[in-house]
């Protein structure tokens, strides 16, 4: 039994030594002077001194994406960078770099394999502007690191950030389609098969056009956003006991947009309502504008509602008389 507990404790401290070991390899800097010359650096391409820029810079520099899918990435050389960096202040109106809230760079001096002395910067910013030619506003967020020679000149950069943002500017150089739009279409047919039955009365057929996880958004309050089926039908009934339809009719004509981009498919549509309040009935016209999204299978997935509320309570004429 002792040495069976003898062994047990031996292997425990095996264990502990094996999970417990820490080893320093350096130290980390809330304050350096590699922190001061990559701080220089921003600020000079925020400003577009290319000058500046390239004093900072080591002759044999490369420029990194930290994000790309090129395995053999040979990086820009200093001229490519600079010019790269250039092209923010000449084409962003608005143009900032600034510290992302909450963050603050680091200056790391490795130990291992670090003969020639070299720092790290790591950096966590907020790249923002608006675009001039298109009008497409970046605020993004984005993770440099830099590494510094020991006499702080930046040898390399490596820049992670989502590109998404600059490719939609690429993207907007040119005019370019997203998708058809029909005046006649099976989805068109749905929305007016909908409204009609409401018209009539019919709202077992008024609902049957509707996905089951539908969701509905009337723009008027917060409160009746991105609800139910079920919480639209209790909408829709309180909405009935106040008001009469008279009659619907259609305002121009209904457009069905096909997208390329996310594959969309939304009808929009315009119609008047004619109602009577039943408390004192008064007539009352109310324009409304219905954006429904559909699935593949023709089924409305989401639907938005934009009308003026305060039409519904406008004064009785009987009581201004």
């Amino acid at each position: 039994m002792k040495t069976k507990t003898t062994l047990f404790v031996l292997a425990f401290l095996s264990i502990t030594a094996t999970f417990g070991q820490k080893k320093t390899n350096g130290n980390v800097y809330i304050e350096h002077p590699a922190i001061q010359v990559v701080d220089e650096f921003v600020k000079a391409s925020v400003a577009g001194d290319s000058i500046k820029m390239a004093s900072y810079l080591t002759d044999d520099f490369k420029g990194y994406s930290g994000t790309s899918n090129e395995p053999k990435n040979q990086g820009l050389d200093k001229t490519g960078f600079l010019g790269n960096q250039m092209i923010y202040f000449n084409r962003l109106d608005y143009y900032s770099v600034t510290p992302f809230p909450g963050a603050y760079p680091d200056a790391i001096e490795y130990k291992k394999d670090n003969d020639k002395g070299e720092v790290w910067v790591q950096t966590w910013v907020e790249l923002k502007g608006v675009d001039k030619g298109s009008g497409v506003k970046i605020d993004a967020a984005a993770h440099r690191l830099y590494t510094l020679t020991k006499d702080n000149k930046i040898k390399t950069i490596i820049n992670y950030s989502n590109g998404s943002v600059i490719d939609e500017i690429r993207a907007s150089f040119v005019d370019r389609t997203n998708g058809t739009i029909y005046n006649h279409h099976e989805n068109i047919n749905t929305v007016r098969k909908m409204i009609y039955a409401l018209e009539n009365g019919d709202m077992e057929k008024a609902y049957s056009f509707y996905d089951e996880d539908v969701t509905f958004g009337d723009l008027n309050s917060f409160k009746t956003r991105g609800i139910s089926l079920a919480d639209q039908k209790d909408q829709d009934k309180a909405f009935l006991e106040k008001y009469e339809v008279v009659n619907i009719e259609m305002s121009g004509y209904p457009d069905y947009l096909e997208y390329e981009m996310g594959n969309g498919r939304v009808v929009q549509s315009w119609w008047n309502f004619h109602l009577i309040r039943k408390s004192d009935k008064m007539a009352v016209v109310l324009p409304v504008f219905f954006i429904d999204d559909f699935n593949e299978e023709g089924k409305i997935v989401r639907e938005a509602a934009y009308y003026n509320e305060s039409l519904l309570e406008q004064p009785s004429k009987l009581a201004s008389n």
